[in-house]
């Protein structure tokens, strides 16, 4: 008999995306007496998950050997989208706080390089995959092949961010990369080097930017913003200033909010735009430390299942497993910038809560990743049915 083509239910993940929206949604709600009547975000936001979940159940009508063969092309689509963005006319693309990320569509946004994170991933994945097949006994110039293609494969997108710009977006990619570098199996020697040499670099640009930062503006081009988050990091001046507001004001929301927080509609602080990145102060504020630690542990679970599945399916998919960790990657960095900036560890980056903040391109790719993970988590099941069946 032959075998279906999907598994059962992954119930874990199901409740993983019900425990995320339901998260999101209440943060929304609750801060939504600090937005006009007509940025009903709460109500966005369902739709963008209600979408989410479309493509969730279209994206396991493919088994993860068509996911493998469409990589490459899925990958090669983003970068075409993110170097039409640059030259798009300025009726589709205009100009956002300085920077051309966004396509402007008739009712809505959305920022390609949001969905290439989740094609670049698909492309290193096939490229790690493909290369082990081909260099069944790997070596050390292998694994400097291989080390190559994948510079090369993060490096066409994280070139055209750059040039938008979007610094913080860019690091991103570098971290998924990295990760799936050291996950690849690629030889101890070359990741040291590749570590050392990135390292004296960042620490570099970090020096030249807080000692001169004029100069570090046209030699790195980056925007004065950006320079001015970076300076504010490392020497708080302990003044409120266009730069600090937030932070300052994501503080006092953090702190205000105690053990179990102040509850449903009883915000207080207000902070700018704290749908999209401060999305935790809201959290912390309206449910305090409990509230916020549920939170985290719902990431660290999240995190947990991917590697768990990367896991269990490389014997088979190394596809599979590689996406997993990228996605994994994708995950972990932005929970930990994000988090990590509504509480001064970190530089105020713009980069969003995954699948908690608002906005339409960072949920809708996440989920569209997420549902390759949950492709992934039925070839699992499907496999152990197999067995058990034969």
């Amino acid at each position: 008999m032959e075998k279906e083509n999907s598994g059962g239910l992954q119930y874990d993940l199901i409740i993983i995306f019900l425990l995320f929206m339901t998260a999101s949604l209440t943060a929304l709600y609750n801060m939504q007496e600090f937005s006009a009547e007509a940025d009903n975000f709460m109500i966005k936001q369902l739709v963008w998950y209600t979408a989410g979940a479309v493509f969730i159940i279209l994206i396991r009508l493919l088994d993860l050997n068509q996911l493998y063969m469409i990589s490459f092309y899925a990958y090669i689509f983003g970068v075409v989208v993110l170097a039409f963005l640059l030259v798009a006319p300025e009726s589709i693309s205009n100009e956002v706080y300085g920077a051309k990320s966004w396509f402007a569509l008739p009712g809505m946004t959305l920022q390609p390089s949001e969905f290439t994170k989740i094609t670049t991933i698909m492309g290193m994945a096939a490229a790690i995959s493909k290369h082990k097949e081909k260099y069944s006994n790997k070596d050390f110039k292998s694994d400097f092949i291989l080390l190559v293609k994948l510079i090369v494969i993060v490096a066409l997108p994280v070139f055209l961010i750059m040039l938008q710009p979007d610094f913080g977006t860019s690091m991103v990619y570098l971290v998924i990369v990295g990760f799936m570098i050291l996950l690849s199996g690629i030889n101890w020697k070359l990741i040291f080097i590749l570590v050392t040499s990135t390292a004296l670099l960042g620490a570099g640009a970090l020096a030249l930017i807080v000692k001169y930062p004029d100069l570090s503006e046209d030699i790195l081009h980056i925007d004065p913003y950006q320079i001015n988050r970076i300076e504010t990091w490392f020497e708080p001046s302990g003044e409120v200033d266009d730069e600090s507001y937030q932070v300052e004001k994501s503080f006092t929301a953090v702190g205000s909010g105690q053990l179990f927080g102040k509850g449903i509609g009883k915000l207080q602080v207000f902070i700018p735009e704290a749908q999209t990145d401060f999305i935790f102060s809201i959290i912390a504020e309206s449910f305090g430390f409990v509230g916020s630690s549920l939170v985290i542990f719902l990431y660290f679970f999240l995190i947990y299942k991917l590697v768990s599945i990367g896991l269990k399916i490389y014997g088979t998919s190394v596809f599979g497993a590689m996406f997993c960790f990228g996605y994994m990657a994708m995950i972990a960095v932005h929970t930990f910038q994000n988090i990590g900036m509504t509480i001064g560890i970190m530089p105020i980056t713009g980069i969003p809560l995954l699948l908690i903040s608002y906005g339409g391109s960072s949920v809708l790719a996440t989920l569209i990743g997420f549902g390759i993970i949950y492709r992934i988590s039925e070839e699992i099941t499907n496999s152990k049915g197999y067995i058990f069946n034969k």
